[in-house]
């Protein structure tokens, strides 16, 4: 792999000096606008989360909006995935849990979005936080000050409901659920949901689910159709966007360091995330964009069941 496409890790005084530059045009505007916070989550792995955090960021970031991800995953995928070695980050997410830094000294200024990494020692992070007061509020905390300094920041959860979940449902406003259209995405959604109802009573009473964000999805088999619209129906939750197409793309851009968005590529996907973030921030989705994302008029009337399917 080639080397951190980065300027290096980032100097906080310089960043907020810069940080009207990085929010693109009508930033003077939006000046006294904070942050919107989005929380990614679903404790099943492997449905696209990592994927739909960075490539979702990435569009804002082509849209003007200065951004901000977290990466909350002691895996790590997120800080891979633009090109750093978490092993090898220093200060991470750890240091904040143990009091060697604050979320502002751990931030790194990648060429597409600014990201706050991650590494495996945030997995003793549970153990660590389980003794702490008031230990769910820890990244709402920590978000605070960097509030004024962003158009939004993006929380990449881990794929379980523990601590360092409810700390990013808790920082939250908003939370996405990525979901891959089969059957066993019924119980990760349905769990997910329970916690939120927790956190909604307990530490956020203003966090909203958005909807969810279909992944990895291919139109072809009718068990796909059925299982998206069941999804939406059983659930009432909206579709954020259209349906991100399977690729392999995706799996091949970690390599690069770049996301597939910032990589420039014209698969559907990247399109999909394209929408997504234009629909996240109130922004018109024109029909062009939706159909170089596969999902034209009459997909969407007949993927969410709007008129019968029939077996190819």
């Amino acid at each position: 792999m080639d080397g951190p496409p980065s300027p290096g890790w980032a100097d906080p005084a310089r960043r907020y000096a810069d940080g009207d530059a990085r929010r693109g045009p009508g930033a003077a505007e939006r000046a006294e606008v904070t942050a919107t916070v989005f929380a990614v989550a679903n404790q099943k792995g492997g449905v696209g989360k990592t994927t739909s955090a960075l490539n979702i960021a990435a569009a804002m970031t082509e849209l003007g909006c200065a951004v901000l991800v977290v990466d909350l995953d002691p895996q790590g995928c997120l800080t891979f995935s633009l090109g750093y070695d978490p092993d090898a980050v220093s200060p991470s997410l750890n240091d904040i849990v143990v009091g060697r830094a604050t979320l502002v000294e751990t931030i790194v200024q990648h060429g597409e979005i600014d990201v706050a990494p991650a590494n495996i020692d945030l997995a003793g992070a549970e153990v660590t936080l389980l003794s702490r007061t008031g230990r769910e509020y820890l990244l709402r905390g920590e978000l605070v000050e960097l509030l004024d300094s962003y158009d939004v920041i993006i929380v990449d959860c881990p794929p379980s409901l523990g601590v360092l979940t409810i700390n990013g449902l808790t920082a939250a406003d908003q939370v996405l659920v990525p979901v891959q259209c089969e059957t066993l995405s019924h119980r990760g959604v349905s769990q997910l949901l329970e916690t939120v109802g927790d956190v909604r009573r307990l530490t956020n009473r203003n966090l909203e689910v958005r909807g969810l964000v279909a992944t990895m999805f291919d139109p072809r088999p009718r068990h796909t159709r059925e299982v998206l619209r069941d999804l939406v129906a059983r659930y009432e939750l909206p579709l954020v966007g259209p349906p991100v197409r399977k690729s392999i793309r995706f799996a091949e851009s970690p390599t690069a360091g770049v996301s597939l968005v910032g990589a420039g590529t014209g698969v559907p996907g990247a399109a999909a995330y394209r929408a997504i973030a234009r629909e996240l921030l109130g922004l018109p989705v024109d029909e062009d964009l939706l159909a170089a994302a596969g999902w034209s008029r009459e997909q969407r009337d007949e993927i969410l069941g709007l008129v019968e399917i029939v077996d190819e």
